[in-house]
This record gives structure tokens, C-alpha cells and sequence, in this order.
């Protein structure tokens, strides 16, 4: 920044010194240019004049003298100025000052001075940001705070990029961020340093995986898909794996990479739930398996009684856990008992599919006016939470109304 600083006041010193060197130099008047040059030619006529007088050519010299000394008066300016003086050098100092304050205060209102001051802030806080972020017993830093982080180090990579901790540090910043491309182009960098440092290649594999250019992707799959084949036990690498075949709508390979995880994961690893439940869904995309839930829906008398035209059935499937549904599905109100099926095509979100759970908790409501929202004098029924293996059947009873 100094440089700057530097350059900008060499520069400006430099307009000023050309100012007052033009203002100042001594301008010759134009009356005597003029005198000068009537002069001139009034002494080239006379030379002519002799060298024709010398050949014969003229014969009366004296009147022809006469003549163009009375052509040279009569061209004489009536008012000639003799005393032209320069403007002094002093006299253009202030507008020295108003070149120097307008070209200072042009740049700090558009130069974006206080973005630069606060860089130069962040580049100076990085290693208070770095310590912290690397002290595992420290405070988390805020996004705010990662925002700067990730600044400081890419100022820093500027004077050293070859540092391949700081481009993986930028990388990690980037994803937390949500910034693809800062995330990308650190990873790459590093991948660059460092090509056969297997950190660094999980790390552009994983940002790889999320890009949005199914190329990149594509990229990434291949590149794990060799890690995997020296290395078949990372569950790193497995995971990614699975993920990226996610990505490019290769199921069964995701769900044989989940698979391979569970086999090496210990049986009470809390990770296996989530592992499973995602076999499922990748199953289930591949149309291997489509989980079936076959109910049996009863009311009691008294509810029987109160059946209206018009009314509708809805039933709702939840994983006995949170009360949002899995799957739902409404129909007319007809006789009774009835007898349905739910399956993966009428889940709510295509990532919680029917098939993934492994309990369930049916809801059955009648409404009286077709309203998704329950009313009062509603009448409804629950099941129990059942553990659920795909293939179900279960009864409900509709015995119980709505406050």
C-alpha cells in the first residue's frame, strides 16, 4: 500500500512541477513578431532592389525606397504593447492545492478507500483468526469471522502460494460458506502442490461432488473410484463415493459403497442408522425395493352414524418420531371396513420415502368438509409405532374425535 502512496504522490508532484513551469515561462509579445518580421522583409526588398539596380532591371531605386518605407510605416500597429510580463510561480500555488485536494478526495470518494483500510484490517487479524480457529478448546468462529479469515488468507497466499496448509484451510472456509468456486479453485491448488497427498484429493473429490457441472462430477467419481481400489477399507472414501454415485443417479453403486461401510462400521456406531436408512432410499430410486403398507381402516357406531356426503378420508404416515408425515393419501369416504395400500409414490419428499423407515405410526381422519387441517368434531384414529420392514399390514380404528 505504501507503493501506492508512493506512486500517486510522484505523480501528482510531477503534474504540479509541469504547471508552474508553463505557467510561469515568459510568452514573447506579438507586436514585436510582428516588427520583427516587417523588419525582415523591409531588408530583403533593399537587396533586391540592388541587385536589380546592379542589372539594369530598375532605374529609380529612390522611389521605390520611399514607397516600401512608407508600405513598413503604415503596417505599424497603432498601440503596441511593449511591457508583457509572465504570471509568477506563486501565483499558481492554489492550483497546485486544488489538484492535490481533488485528486485525493476524488479517490477516497470513489477508490474505495475503507474497503481498503478494512482489508489491511482483516490481513492484520489473521493470525489471531488462524490461532483460533486451529485451538480446538476456543470459541467457534463466527461466519462473519470465517468470512475474514478466508480474506486474510488469500492475501497471504498472494505473498506465499506455495503454502498448501492455507489453501486447504481456504478450501474448508469455502464449503462452510457455501462458495463453490473459492472452495474449487483452493482445493485445486492445493491438488496442484501436493497431487499425490490423499488429504488433498478427498477434499477436491468432496467439492467436486457437489459442483453442479455433472463434468466435474464425473471427475470426482473417477478419482475416488481409484482411491477406493488401493485403499477398499476408508470409510472416507466410501462414503464420498456413495455420494458422488448419488450425484450422477448411479443407485446401486451408492447403495453397494453404503453397504461396505456397514461391514466395517462396529455394530453400535450411531452412524449405522442413517447408513440404512440411506440404502433404502437408494434401493428404493432403483425400483429394487418400494415399500408397501397395507392398512385396514374401521370405525366404531358412533361414528358410523355421524358419516356425511361429502366428507373425506385422509391417512397419514409418520415415523412415530416427528409429526411430519412420510407418506399421505386422501379418498372419497365409502363403505366400511375399508382396505388400502401406501407406498414410495405417495411419500411427501422423494429424499423420506416410505420404504426408508423402520417404524411407522398410521393417522387415519375423516373430514367432514374435505379440510387438509383437522376441525373440531373431526373423527380420527391412531395405530401404535409397529417396527416396519417394507412389507407391512396394519389396522386402524376410527374411535376417537377431534376437541
Amino acid at each position: 500500500m505504501s507503493g501506492f502512496w508512493l506512486i500517486l504522490m510522484a505523480l501528482l508532484i510531477a503534474v504540479s512541477g509541469l504547471l508552474l513551469i508553463a505557467g510561469g515561462r515568459r510568452q514573447r509579445p506579438v507586436a514585436e513578431d510582428r516588427d520583427a518580421l516587417n523588419t525582415a522583409f523591409y531588408h530583403q526588398r533593399l537587396r533586391e532592389l540592388e541587385d536589380d539596380e546592379a542589372q539594369g532591371v530598375v532605374g529609380e531605386r529612390p522611389e521605390m525606397i520611399r514607397e516600401l518605407q512608407q508600405t513598413l510605416l503604415m503596417d505599424i500597429p497603432p498601440e503596441a504593447k511593449t511591457d508583457q510580463r509572465s504570471v509568477g510561480r506563486w501565483a499558481l500555488i492554489p492550483g497546485v492545492v486544488i489538484l492535490f485536494v481533488v485528486s485525493l478526495g476524488f479517490y477516497f470518494k470513489t477508490g474505495g478507500y475503507d474497503e481498503v483500510v478494512g482489508w489491511q484490517q482483516t490481513a492484520s487479524e489473521l493470525p489471531a483468526l488462524r490461532a483460533q480457529v486451529m485451538d480446538a478448546g476456543a470459541e467457534p468462529l463466527t461466519m462473519e469471522q470465517l468470512a475474514r479469515l478466508g480474506l486474510g488468507l488469500r492475501t497471504s497466499l498472494q505473498q506465499d502460494p506455495d503454502n498448501l496448509n492455507d489453501w486447504l484451510m481456504l478450501g474448508r472456509i469455502g464449503m462452510v460458506l457455501n462458495n463453490g468456486v473459492t472452495a474449487t479453485q483452493a482445493f485445486r491448488h492445493a491438488l496442484q502442490l501436493a497431487p499425490d497427498n490423499d488429504e488433498v484429493k478427498l477434499s477436491y473429490a468432496d467439492v467436486m461432488s457437489r459442483s453442479q457441472d455433472p463434468e466435474d462430477v464425473r471427475e470426482a467419481g473417477v478419482m475416488l473410484n481409484e482411491m477406493n481400489q488401493r485403499e477398499s477399507g476408508n470409510l472416507r472414501i466410501l462414503s464420498l463415493l456413495a455420494f458422488n454415485a448419488c450425484a450422477q443417479q448411479h443407485y446401486a453403486q451408492a447403495a453397494e459403497a453404503w453397504q461396505k461401510m456397514l461391514l466395517l462400521l462396529p455394530a453400535d456406531d450411531r452412524r449405522r442408522e442413517m447408513i440404512q436408512r440411506s440404502i433404502a432410499q437408494a434401493e428404493a430410486k432403483t425400483g429394487k425395493v418400494n415399500g408397501r403398507l397395507s392398512l385396514r381402516v374401521t370405525l366404531v357406531p358412533a361414528a358410523e352414524k355421524m358419516l356425511q356426503n361429502g366428507g373425506v378420508l385422509y391417512i397419514s404416515v409418520s415415523d412415530g418420531v416427528s409429526p411430519v408425515p412420510v407418506a399421505v393419501k386422501k379418498m372419497p369416504l365409502s363403505h366400511f371396513p375399508l382396505s388400502l395400500t401406501l407406498d414410495d409414490s405417495n411419500a411427501m419428499m422423494p429424499g423420506r420415502l416410505l420404504s426408508a423407515q423402520h417404524q411407522v405410526q398410521v393417522r387415519v381422519r375423516i373430514s367432514r368438509d374435505g379440510s387438509a387441517s383437522p376441525q373440531s368434531g373431526d373423527w380420527f384414529g391412531t395405530s401404535a409405532v409397529t417396527p416396519f420392514d417394507g412389507q407391512q399390514q396394519l389396522a386402524v380404528e376410527i374411535d376417537r374425535q377431534q376437541p
